[in-house]
């Protein structure tokens, strides 16, 4: 497990040019130079130095961040910023009582009983995901904890795939990972990532997501192809009729690699248009424990976020994350805006009519 004295030449490549002022949304919103890597790399060089103590001082600033990436990807030098961070956390977290509180919370025990327990009480109200017998192609489906929690995904994806030629199987995944990188929690994450590399010990074709973080995540630590549920579905060449007009704006989640398929997917629904809202690929101000933490800034993004949705006249706002699902609920709420928040997954299976390609 590598440590933040690894990190000395990466946190000494930040050139401090202040690009990632440009694309960081806590900035936009804060101003505050500690919100962006730049400054928290000043923090961390003079805890290297042996100048600062990394303290909750510090550490509050480390979570003054949405892990979006996006300053990473605009960064000149390259410098994994994310990686860093986690690193940082998990140096100061392991040591405080709060942390260890927390990692208690996070182990197999606690935070893995209960997804267990959801599995089985939720079993009942899941319809069985397409098994084929003829030649299909396969794709083996990580959930993510939201949807392990909520039956209705299940059922959504049955009626879109109900009549294709997919066979989705179904693996006992724990969670991606990502809730435990962000608080710090490396051992978790480890323990996690090896048993998700064991549950792909299967044949298939693809490994297929829904939630935009879990792929990203999982892509970390898995060497496999990614198909995400709209690339399937536009893959298979699956229309929809739906029975009113109804305009679309789409939310793009910071960890969705790209969009390319959104728009001939919409192409392929009857009475469906598509309005693309100012900077639909902004991040809507979720962020997982961020939005605990930082609540007041998170409140301020989501917001800002659901007047560029207010703008478009959607009638509803698709988005392919549970947690952007959350913050753009959020961003509503607080602008007032009746713009209904739907995954495309949803969106899609409310249709009237799938029509398969033959």
């Amino acid at each position: 497990m590598q440590k933040l004295e690894d990190f000395k030449d990466d946190i000494n490549k930040c050139s401090k040019c202040g690009l990632c002022q440009s694309v960081c949304p806590v900035y936009k919103i804060t101003g505050n130079d500690c919100a962006v890597s730049r400054g928290k790399f000043v923090m961390l060089d003079g805890v290297l130095k042996g100048d600062l103590k990394l303290n909750k001082n510090i550490d509050k600033y480390i979570d003054l961040c949405l892990k979006c990436g996006k300053c990473s990807g605009f960064c000149p030098s390259s410098i994994d910023v994310c990686k860093i961070f986690e690193t940082a956390k998990h140096e100061y977290v392991k040591n405080t009582v709060l942390g260890r509180l927390i990692f208690f919370l996070e182990s197999k025990y606690i935070f893995g009983s209960l997804l267990n327990i959801f599995r089985i009480l939720t079993k009942p109200f899941r319809k069985k995901l397409p098994v084929k017998q003829q030649k299909s192609l396969k794709v083996i489906y990580f959930k993510g904890c939201v949807n392990n929690l909520c039956p209705k995904t299940d059922n959504y994806i049955e009626r879109i795939f109900r009549n294709s030629n997919i066979e989705i199987i179904e693996k006992n995944f724990d969670c991606c990972g990502l809730p435990f990188l962000s608080s710090g929690n490396l051992e978790r994450f480890e323990e996690v990532k090896q048993h998700n590399l064991k549950m792909l010990d299967c044949e298939f074709d693809y490994i297929l997501t829904d939630c935009a973080s879990c792929e990203s995540t999982l892509k970390q630590y898995v060497n496999a192809e990614f198909i995400n549920i709209g690339e399937l579905i536009l893959k298979q060449n699956i229309k929809f009729k739906f029975a009113k007009q109804l305009k679309v704006t789409f939310h793009k989640p910071c960890h969705l690699e790209n969009s390319d398929f959104l728009k001939p997917l919409l192409d392929n629904c009857e009475n469906v248009e598509y309005v693309e809202m100012p900077d639909f690929d902004t991040c809507c101000g979720f962020g997982g424990e961020f939005f605990i933490k930082n609540n007041t800034v998170s409140r301020a993004i989501s917001k800002v976020k659901a007047e560029n949705i207010l703008r478009t006249g959607a009638d509803i706002v698709l988005t392919t994350c549970p947690g952007c699902i959350l913050g753009l609920k959020q961003g509503m709420i607080f602008s007032g805006g009746k713009t209904k928040v739907k995954s495309l997954t949803e969106f899609l299976a409310s249709a009237r009519e799938i029509i398969y390609s033959k």
